[in-house]
């Protein structure tokens, strides 16, 4: 990773260059051109979630204190807080772009992770975590993982099983049929994909067929049983390739610090998401090379 003042440079370039090519659109808002633009307010969020800073305030103070030259023009707390929900959708573009400077692997793994937005013991009924127009609300789950229950959503994606690059996701229900999460994570990308690696929750013989029916196959861990008659190589093959997804789960909800997003609301919280996969993909593809 780069010193921290060459981390800010780097991204703002890219993203800067990005936004003067067209690649990165960004729609016009009313009103007079902001002092602090949106390219270092994307730089911003990027890089605190590259550098695993939990908290949003703390990181501004941060800036304001080590790195005044560099964002001279930083608005106050709440400004910064708005405009960058606003721009949640240019997180998704630079994800997107970063993504497809690397071929995409036709092996690919889709998992699912807890996002919860509140301890289960402080929730007393309705509340504001609802996604648009309120068919996706929070409720409790079963977080596999850490073997206990959550009340939230979970965040949903699909990678490449060679570079983890993430080629697709989304924020669904806690208790979801991950069968269907993996139809729709797969749409429209179904001819680019040979191969899935998953969990044995998407095991079932509809799914199964929709899957072979888009000619795709379909690899879970084996069962007990299956476990008998399989090769132990096999076995151990699987559960390593299983492991990348694992990996990549644990760099975007605890070292970039999503599962503690602090965020307020659904708005904040899709834009949170997005903006650490955008810095997720960026570590995976331009930082490592």
């Amino acid at each position: 990773m780069l010193a921290t003042e060459l981390l800010f440079v780097y991204v703002y370039v890219w993203i800067d260059d990005a936004i003067a090519d067209g690649v990165l659109a960004i729609p016009p808002r009313p009103g007079p051109t902001p002092a602090c633009s949106d390219a270092e307010l994307l730089t911003i969020a990027i890089v605190r979630h590259l550098l695993g800073r939990r908290s949003e305030s703390g990181f501004i103070a941060e800036i304001r204190r080590d790195y005044p030259g560099l964002f001279p023009r930083l608005p106050h707390q709440s400004e910064v807080n708005r405009r960058t929900r606003w721009l949640w959708g240019a997180f998704e573009q630079l994800r997107a772009t970063w993504a497809a400077a690397i071929a995409p692997d036709p092996v690919q793994q889709i998992d699912t992770s807890a996002l919860p937005v509140k301890h289960c013991s402080r929730v007393r009924g309705p509340d504001q975590w609802t996604g648009p127009g309120n068919n996706l609300a929070a409720r409790f789950g079963r977080d596999g993982a850490h073997a206990e229950w959550f009340y939230g959503f979970r965040l949903a994606v699909r990678a490449d099983l060679g570079s983890r690059v993430v080629r697709a996701w989304s924020i669904v229900p806690a208790a979801v049929d991950e069968r269907q999460v993996g139809i729709d994570l797969v749409c429209g990308d179904a001819a680019i994909i040979d191969a899935l690696l998953l969990d044995k929750g998407f095991s079932g013989s509809t799914f199964a067929q929709q899957m072979t029916t888009a000619d795709i196959e379909v690899i879970i861990p084996p069962t007990r049983v299956q476990r008998r008659t399989m090769p132990k190589l096999v076995q151990r093959l699987i559960a390593k390739f299983r492991n990348r997804v694992e990996a990549s789960f644990k760099e975007i909800t605890d070292q970039m610090e999503l599962a503690r997003h602090g965020a307020h609301g659904f708005e904040g919280l899709l834009t949170r998401t997005a903006a650490t996969l955008a810095a997720h993909t960026l570590l995976l593809t331009a930082l490592t090379e």
